[in-house]
């Protein structure tokens, strides 16, 4: 698989529920961003963070408005959604960047607007 094809099967496993396919793509060294908030670093890091997002939400969807790529890295604009225990929706939207080094995600970085996503998560 090219690295944007990787990706692409990697957002689209996000929005299901199988942590161990999610997982699946990416290295055991992996480094997960969420620019200006945290950051995990590990594969069981990550599969952590990756497990909370799921636990507090009831159902997520990532739709991607465009992505690009090269034979390393892949860029995408994406609108992250969030169904919260209130049936609450809550859409983010993120610029990611993909870092891919033989077939697996290396590096993950989400770029959001933190103060908007702390607002809508608490309900405003």
């Amino acid at each position: 698989m090219t690295p944007d094809e990787i990706v692409t099967a990697f957002v689209k496993a996000n929005s299901g529920r199988d942590i161990d396919a999610i997982c699946d793509f990416l290295a055991p060294d992996v480094v997960y961003e969420n620019i200006g908030m945290s950051t995990a670093t590990g594969i069981d890091e990550v599969r952590a963070s990756i497990e909370g997002f799921h636990q507090m939400a009831s159902k997520m969807e990532w739709e991607v408005l465009r992505q690009v790529a090269d034979d390393r890295q892949v860029l995408n604009e994406r609108i992250d959604r969030f169904w919260l225990g209130d049936d609450r929706q809550v859409d983010i939207r993120v610029a990611g960047v993909f870092e891919v080094r033989d077939g697996k995600i290396t590096a993950w970085r989400d770029y959001f607007d933190t103060a908007g996503v702390q607002t809508q998560f608490a309900g405003g």
